[in-house]
């Protein structure tokens, strides 16, 4: 039976892993407040500041492609540490390098520790969490993104006043680099969660999962016992026991039934969420919202309300997820965004502004908030087994950062070729797609160990049966 003690455990190593999704949010983010002053101080042409936009993303890419692989191989904790370092050191390198050349370095490396949190984060937080609570805890991965996004354009937006207000005067580092170079200041204050991201996970334990699948028995049941309780921490042992076993076997395995199944599943669903275009929506945001004309002209105050809904309606995926179903809420939230997307585009159409389009967009946030945002990474963690799990996961982030890629490409094109009225028509034709592969496809999870998950997917796929059948894919909303 679980004690207070088992709930505080759980939510304080939840909280800690979480911070690694904090920074990815807060790194990504905090580059709307640095490029226009950047721009101007380096005098850099179009292709630079593309560069210096662009770059990132790269990291990302590199830091997803070996973090799934090593994180199967040296555990989930010792990569989580190679993340918060390497953030730690992008934020320091990036706040005092004075070469354009160095401030490209420090953005990759920076990518590649969102890269490398992007996926383990969750991966850790799905194998230590108990079932019962599992999808909730990793869509507070979610929540931390969202936060650590917010508390970006808060930090931007202060940062910017303390200048204007201390324009010539004082000296020395803190004028130098709060008032004159304000954009160093903006990228430094990331050192504060990437130090406490480094310390904090020296009292992190390792996955027990992975723990047993190399035959470290007696760590995993001592965590596990801090998790569930002693009386179910035996149980959850012998079950994990009973499903590991295999080493990884790479790519390979993962493209060979019954796997490839569950990866086509997964990168679909995590593809098609992205092509939803939140990050041109949230990007078009100001925009919208001034003509909505219910804000000034201070752009980094508009991210900050989009920011704030942003995190608001992620607490609905937290308090649902595991209630009503992974399901349900994908379903019904990724056609939900689909009206609100050709919504928005109706007002465009026919020239509605005001608090209508704002309406509209906000309306967008609260679908995909609680649907297509958090709840690729649920599914992504859940369906895979154990030694191929971070691998697979791996592929799915990947796929993620070149879809937010493609859109982040297209996204100017289709607004000033097509019009930004079809630009939504067409992202709300994406969440379409969404939905009737989701109901095809998508199959329950809620309340099931990890381990039986895999095991019913393997009955379906040594009996010849459909994946779906076996794991109530008509589960309805209670």
């Amino acid at each position: 039976m679980k004690t207070k003690e088992n709930n505080y455990f759980i939510s304080l190593i939840t909280l800690i892993a979480a911070l690694g999704g904090f920074l990815f949010g807060f790194d990504m983010a905090v580059v709307s407040g640095i490029i226009e002053p950047l721009k101007l101080q380096y005098a850099l042409s179009s292709a630079q500041e593309g560069l210096f936009v662009s770059c990132a993303l790269l990291g990302c890419i590199v830091g997803v492609g070996f973090s799934g692989y090593l994180s199967d191989k040296i555990g989930r904790r010792k990569v989580l540490f190679i993340s918060a370092i390497l953030f730690l050191i992008s934020a320091v390198g990036f706040s005092f390098s004075e070469v354009y050349s160095m401030l490209i370095f420090y953005r990759v490396l920076a990518g590649i520790a969102i890269g490398v949190a992007s996926n383990v984060s969750p991966l850790y937080i799905s194998e230590i969490a108990p079932s019962n609570r599992r999808g909730q805890l990793v869509v507070f991965y979610q929540l931390a993104i969202t936060v650590g996004i917010l508390v970006a354009y808060i930090s931007n937006l202060f940062l910017q006043r303390y200048a204007s207000a201390n324009a010539g005067e004082g000296q020395g580092l803190v004028h130098w680099l709060f008032v004159e170079n304000v954009w160093r200041g903006m990228f430094i204050v990331g050192v504060i969660p990437a130090m406490a991201f480094c310390l904090l996970l020296l009292i992190v334990p390792e996955s027990p999962r992975w723990l047993v699948q190399y035959g470290r028995n007696e760590e995993a049941l001592d965590i596990l016992t801090k998790v569930s309780g002693a009386e179910t921490a035996r149980l959850e042992l012998n079950s994990i026991k009973e499903m590991s076993g295999q080493k990884s076997g790479g790519i390979g395995e993962l493209l060979r039934l019954p796997l490839r199944k569950l990866l086509t599943l997964a990168v679909v669903l995590t593809a098609l969420s992205q092509f939803s275009g939140i990050n041109g929506v949230i990007y078009y945001g100001p925009t919208i919202l001034k003509q909505a004309g219910i804000v000034t002209s201070d752009a980094l105050f508009y991210q900050v309300i989009l920011g704030g809904a942003n995190v608001l309606f992620t607490f609905i995926a937290i308090s649902k997820v595991d209630t009503w179903g992974r399901r349900p809420l994908y379903i019904y939230g990724s056609i939900c965004a689909a009206f609100a997307l050709a919504l928005t585009g109706y007002c465009f159409v026919v020239g509605i502004t005001g608090y209508f389009m704002l309406f509209s967009i906000i309306l967008f946030l609260l679908f995909f908030a609680f649907s297509l945002g958090p709840l690729k990474f649920v599914i992504s963690t859940e369906i895979f087994p154990t030694h191929i799990r971070g691998t697979a996961l791996s592929m799915c982030i990947m796929t993620m950062w070149i879809s937010d890629w493609i859109v982040g490409m297209l996204f100017p094109l289709m607004r000033d070729g097509l019009g930004i009225a079809a630009t939504f028509f067409i992202f709300a034709f994406f969440c379409i797609l969404s939905f009737l592969y989701a109901k095809k496809n998508l199959f329950e999870t809620k309340g099931k160990s990890l381990e039986e998950i895999e095991k019913e997917w393997n009955t379906d796929s040594n009996s010849g049966k459909e994946l779906a059948v076996k794991m109530e894919v008509s589960e309805e909303i209670e």
